[in-house]
């Protein structure tokens, strides 16, 4: 690891924005936020992951990866992040570097080669290199190669440092951030600005859950200038400085870009989600109250309250017919980061019981909302393994299980419905129609007439009864017309022929079927 990357993640780990680490002393700090792993339960991804899953939804750009094959295939299209326009991002670019490139030295010149060829065939307006744990180990020094790219083809080649040795995913989250600051965020000028400009940060417009809310941020005259990195361009990304109010949607993953766009632009940020009729009302006022402050239209204000009078009506009135059907249920949420309260709220407005969230991604921010939505910490779990869930499925008497894929199987066993709110997922929960989704998906799922069925027991698990058993038969054989009874005895009228009629003379015995006054089938 190079000098430079440790100073990088050191300053990393050294937020001062994360109460949780504010609150360690020096030496806890300098360790970082790394958990050790708990035997049977899954570790995660890596840092290179995490950095994908931050800029991968930046649709333009070409998205190269320095690193044997499988890093790529491993990493390629990983979330359901959606475009409205171009789709360079789902292409998969690598280098595919073999042992002859490790052991010769070939590393940079065939990623400065590859990056040539990605700019011929794809002209994008920008490419970012990832650095994989391969070339990190090598010393391939990737930031030199992205310089002297630049400077040959006029196209930015933005280096991203986080190879997966360094650190957990969510470590890689925060070096994408990284490299955007200092090498994209303030590079580009709008043509122009308005006093309703916001970035977006933290979102990735899974299944299209960003333009569920971007109509209402454009009846409301917003403009989303910079988004980090839902549905984004380059360009965004490198106007963000101009915006007026930056909303983070998960802190955990990128709280340091909006500190520092603060700190370096001035741009005050919130903390929001758009998950649920409560929360998307407040984040929209909450939006609002910040661009009035900075110069926006004090009227802007009062539209929006209408605006959220006129759609929590709306939604109110669709839900109806699904209140019935989904009140009361108990779920178990097992999430992270800021679904660990978000849905929570949404799930408790549909008048459902939440018996268990975990916080496994979650600040202590997002514990403490979670302790004033449920009134407790007691329902609060940072990690839990298989069995561990299994058993609390069944001893809670949950009727649904809300989470990504991995625990999926886990409610399968439990014989119980599960949906995906995860990154996996393929139906959008966000602003208010996503409530509609979401209550739809879980009312789809609950009501299946199946689980009853697969609930029951087996019929062989079952005592045989009088009423299960065949009756005995009644009355003469429709065949033979012998009268049924056990005393009597059993005799063929008329008796079957031989099965074969004895052979003739030097040839096969002949099976003679058709003499029969019983067709064989009928016996």
């Amino acid at each position: 690891m190079t000098d430079a990357l440790k100073s990088r993640i050191a300053d990393v780990f050294d937020e001062p924005a994360c109460g949780t680490n504010v609150s360690k002393s020096e030496q806890q700090r300098k360790k970082g936020c790394a958990k050790p792993l708990t035997p049977g339960a899954a570790a995660g991804g890596c840092a290179f992951d995490g950095a994908k899953i931050v800029l991968q939804p930046i649709v333009d750009v070409a998205h190269l990866v320095h690193a044997p094959l499988a890093c790529e295939g491993n990493g390629w299209d990983n979330r359901g992040a959606a475009s409205s326009g171009s789709e360079l991002y789902r292409i998969g670019l690598t280098t595919d570097m073999t042992e002859l490139d490790i052991v010769m030295g070939y590393g940079e010149k065939k990623l400065f080669r590859a990056i040539r060829e990605t700019i011929e065939s794809q002209n994008p307006p920008a490419v970012f290199v990832y650095a994989t744990c391969v070339p990190a180990l090598i010393g391939d020094d990737i930031d030199a190669v992205c310089k002297a790219a630049t400077a040959k083809f006029g196209v930015p080649c933005i280096p991203v440092n986080a190879p997966g040795y360094v650190g957990s995913k969510n470590l890689g989250n925060k070096l994408a951030g990284e490299a955007m600051l200092d090498h994209v965020i303030g590079t580009m000028e709008p043509a122009e600005t308005t006093p309703c400009d916001i970035s977006i940060v933290g979102d990735y417009n899974l299944s299209g859950e960003l333009w569920q809310v971007k109509p209402l941020l454009d009846r409301l005259g917003i403009r989303i200038l910079g988004s980090l990195a839902a549905d984004a361009r380059y360009k965004q990304v490198a106007m963000m400085h101009r915006a007026r109010v930056t909303m983070m949607v998960c802190s955990k993953a990128l709280i340091n870009v909006a500190r520092k766009l603060e700190e370096r632009y001035g741009i005050p940020y919130f903390e929001g989600s758009f998950y649920g009729i409560s929360d998307t009302s407040d984040s929209l006022r909450e939006m609002c109250r910040i661009l009035v402050e900075r110069g926006a239209d004090p009227g802007l204000r009062d539209r929006c309250e209408a605006l959220i009078a006129e759609e929590e009506a709306a939604i109110r009135a669709r839900l109806a017919p699904y209140r019935p059907r989904v009140e009361g249920r108990k779920v178990l949420l097992y999430t992270g980061g800021h679904k660990s309260w978000s849905v929570v709220a949404a799930l408790q407005e549909l008048g459902m019981e939440v018996i268990g969230t975990s916080v496994r991604k979650a600040t202590e921010d997002d514990k403490g909302r979670v302790v004033e939505i449920m009134g407790d910490d007691k329902h609060m779990f940072d990690n839990m393994a298989p069995k561990d869930m299994y058993r609390l499925l069944k001893d809670a008497g949950a009727d649904i299980l809300m989470s990504g894929g991995r625990s999926q199987f886990v409610a399968l066993k439990a014989r119980m419905p599960w949906v995906d709110v995860n990154q996996e997922k393929h139906e959008p929960y966000a602003g208010y129609m996503g409530m509609e989704d979401l209550v739809r998906a879980i009312d789809r799922a609950v009501n299946n007439p199946m689980w009853a069925e697969l609930r029951e027991p087996a019929p062989w698990d079952l005592p045989l009864t009088a009423g299960r058993t065949l009756p005995a038969p009644a009355g003469p054989c429709p065949v033979t017309g012998i009268p049924a009874g056990p005393s009597r005895p059993v005799t063929l009228v008329p008796p079957l022929p031989p099965f074969a009629s004895p052979p003739a003379a030097g040839g096969p015995a002949v099976t003679d079927f058709a003499s029969s006054p019983t067709d064989f089938e009928d016996c």
